[in-house]
This record gives C-alpha cells, sequence and structure tokens, in this order.
C-alpha cells in the first residue's frame, strides 16, 4: 500500500522540478536573448562575444549548480548570485535559488542574496551589450520588485506544500486510524459471540455430559432411572439447539428479513429463579435468595443471570454434590450485587469432572467490566468457593 501511495508523490515531485527547470529556463533564455537580438551591428565588440559564447557556457554551470540548492543551499547562492553580475544565462536559476531559499524560510540569506541579486542586475545592464540603459533608481528598483516577487511566490508555494502535506498526512493517519477501528470492532464482535456462545451452550452440554456420564459408569441404574437421565440428555440437548438458535437470532443482521417468528427475549434477573429450580431438578442443592424488590433494567438483569449461569455451570464442574446458595439483592442507589457460593466438598468428587477452558470466568469479568461493575472469585476461609459480582443498577 505504501508503494502505491509514494508513487503518485514521486511523480508529482519530478513533474515539479521539470516545470522549474522549464521556467528557469526560459528566463535565462528572455534576459540573454533580448539584448543580443538588437546587438547585430557590434560583431567585434568584446563584450558581444562574451555575452555569445562565455555567457551561455556559463549559464549551462548555473543549471547544473542548481541541482546541489538543497543540500549546500549558502555555497550555491553564492555562486549563483556571483555569476548574475556577468552572465544574463544565470539569471533564471539565480532567480530560482532566491525562491528556493524563501521556501524554506531562510530570511537571513534571502536579505543578503536578494540585495546582491538587485546589484548584480545594475551592474549587468551597465556593462552589457544594450545601448539603452535605464536610470540607476529605475533598475535598482524594478530589480527590487522582481526579487520582492520571487520572495513572495517561493514563500506562497512553500505553504501550499505544507497545506497539501498535512491534509495528506491527515488522510494517511485518518485512514490507518480507520483501519483500526475496524480491526478492533471485528476483534469486539467475535469476543461477543464467543462469549454468549460459551454462556449459553456451556450450561446445557455440561449437563448433557454429565448425565452421559452417568449413563457410561453408573452399573446399578434401575430401568427408571435410565430413562430419566436418557430424558434429561435429550431435553437438554434440545434445549441447547433452542437457545443457539437464540443467540444467533440476537447476532442476526437485524437489516436482514426473518421468517415472522418472534425471537425469544433474552433473559433477565426473574428467570434466575427459573434457573435455580432447573438446577434443583437436575440433582443440585442450591438456594436463591432474592432480595430485589425494585425493577432491574433489562441489560442488568441479563448481565446477572449469565453470571449466576455461568457460576452454577461451574459448580457443577468442578464442585458436585455441594451445597450452593444464591444470593441477589440491590438498590437503584447501591446497584445490584450478586454472589454465588458453594461450601466445600465434603468428600471425594464422585462424578467425573469436565474439561475446564477457563474461558467462563474471563467472560464473567468482561460481561462485569462492559457493564460498569466488578467481579471478584476465590476461596474463601471455609474451604469453599465463592463468585461476587457487583452491577451497577443503570449499566
Amino acid at each position: 500500500m505504501s508503494s502505491d501511495q509514494d508513487e503518485p508523490v514521486q511523480r508529482s515531485g519530478r513533474l515539479g522540478v521539470a516545470w522549474r527547470y522549464g521556467l528557469a529556463a526560459l528566463i535565462s533564455l528572455f534576459v540573454w536573448g533580448a539584448p543580443v537580438v538588437g546587438a547585430g551591428e557590434r560583431e567585434t565588440d568584446p563584450v558581444l562575444m562574451w555575452f555569445l559564447i562565455g555567457d551561455p557556457l556559463l549559464g549551462l554551470v548555473s543549471f547544473g549548480l542548481i541541482r546541489w540548492r538543497h543540500r549546500r543551499p549558502v555555497l550555491v547562492a553564492g555562486l549563483l548570485t556571483a555569476f548574475s553580475f556577468v552572465s544574463a544565462a544565470s539569471a533564471g536559476p539565480a532567480s530560482w535559488i532566491i525562491g528556493s531559499l524563501a521556501a524554506r524560510r531562510r530570511w537571513r540569506l534571502v536579505v543578503v542574496i536578494g540585495l546582491l541579486s538587485v546589484t548584480a542586475g545594475v551592474v549587468l545592464e551597465r556593462i552589457g551589450i544594450g545601448d539603452d540603459a535605464l536610470p540607476l533608481w529605475v533598475s535598482a528598483a524594478f530589480g527590487a520588485l522582481v526579487v520582492g516577487i520571487l520572495v513572495a511566490t517561493g514563500y506562497a508555494m512553500s505553504s501550499q506544500r505544507q497545506l497539501v502535506d498535512s491534509y495528506r498526512d491527515r488522510a494517511v493517519t485518518a485512514e490507518r486510524e480507520q483501519v483500526a477501528r475496524v480491526a478492533q470492532a471485528r476483534a469486539a464482535e467475535r469476543t461477543r459471540i464467543a462469549r454468549e456462545m460459551h454462556d449459553v451452550l456451556a450450561h446445557r452440554i455440561s449437563l448433557v455430559a454429565m448425565n452421559a456420564g452417568t449413563l457410561s459408569y453408573r452399573t446399578d441404574l434401575s430401568d427408571d432411572e435410565r430413562a430419566a437421565t436418557a430424558r434429561s440428555i435429550e431435553d437438554n440437548a434440545q434445549r441447547a439447539l433452542s437457545d443457539l438458535r437464540a443467540v444467533l437470532g440476537v447476532l442476526r443482521d437485524p437489516t436482514q428479513p426473518t421468517d415472522g417468528t418472534p425471537e425469544r427475549p433474552q433473559p433477565g434477573i426473574d428467570d434466575i429463579a427459573g434457573l435455580v429450580a432447573e438446577e434443583a431438578a437436575g440433582g443440585m442443592r442450591v438456594r436463591l435468595s432474592h432480595r430485589v424488590e425494585d425493577e432491574v433494567p433489562a441489560a442488568t438483569g441479563r448481565t446477572a443471570f449469565r453470571i449466576v449461569q455461568e457460576a452454577l455451570t461451574n459448580v457443577r464442574k468442578h464442585a458436585t454434590g455441594t451445597a450452593v446458595t444464591v444470593d441477589l439483592a440491590g438498590t437503584p442507589d447501591d446497584g445490584l450485587v450478586i454472589v454465588v457460593r458453594n461450601a466445600a466438598p465434603v468428600g471425594p468428587v464422585v462424578r467425573p469432572s469436565l474439561p475446564a477452558s477457563g474461558l467462563g470466568l474471563i467472560g464473567l469479568a468482561e460481561r462485569a467490566e462492559l457493564a460498569g461493575g466488578r467481579i471478584s472469585h476465590g476461596e474463601d476461609g471455609t474451604g469453599g468457593y465463592s463468585v461476587r459480582a457487583w452491577i451497577p443498577w443503570t449499566s
């Protein structure tokens, strides 16, 4: 991309140098040719011979020196100004160097070279081959006017170039920022999708895996118990598919048409009671303490539901058979506090543990942070494990 952007800039730079050389050549040709054309009767005059032979050669040297104006500006300016005292063909490069110095704001050097250039113009006119010399003050005034125009032109072109460069830099910066914003938005969207998929599916799939594990290693189950476990597997698998459709419905582009089926509403704080009841029906010893009387905003309630859901899923994975308490409390002024705690296991865990990804707690921390809250988790003094979260009322 950078090479594609640099190519027009390089082409523009070469074109700028070309037209400057052309303009300098026209100035030199005009200043040198005008008096030469009117001097046809002075064929043996040594001054005329100098203007016909030596002056053009010195002008060619001047055009060669102008290439070094950036690397050796003082030396080049001094030589070109010195040449302009005796060479009309050097007028183009001498004018160019004045504009170049003004473009780079080298004002002290501009003043010195400008005064010398005015003097050079007067001297060149006096020793020239023309017969109609202007009054001294007219020549000096005209030279000062020309130098002033060159300085103003160089300064204006430099200002315009800096303005264009600033616009180009702004455009490049804006493009880079846009690319960064797009990449950041894509990363955030991928993270959001991963978080939603994990929160929804981990809960159901863990139930399916544990019930399937029960059928694989429990040989003392009766036919009714086996049938109930199989029904639980089927029921949770179907619910996982249903929850997956709900998540995909949320992630679907709202501008795209749907099949007309209304999407399920997202779970909120009132659905936590059903979640706890479902876990209790599956064999978990869980108790809910709901001390929130005011109506909780939808976004806050959805965050609370996901936190409780993931915490109960972790208990099922890592602390099977322990007693669990879910405590909800809060007010609009104090915010919403969520505490999910399981007691320390009394004996060895009898069910096989499920694979842990470590993404659940990361997702909870991300949810709490996005809601403007905070979350902490770890073992307590009794050997149990607790997850504690605080979420502002309006998240």
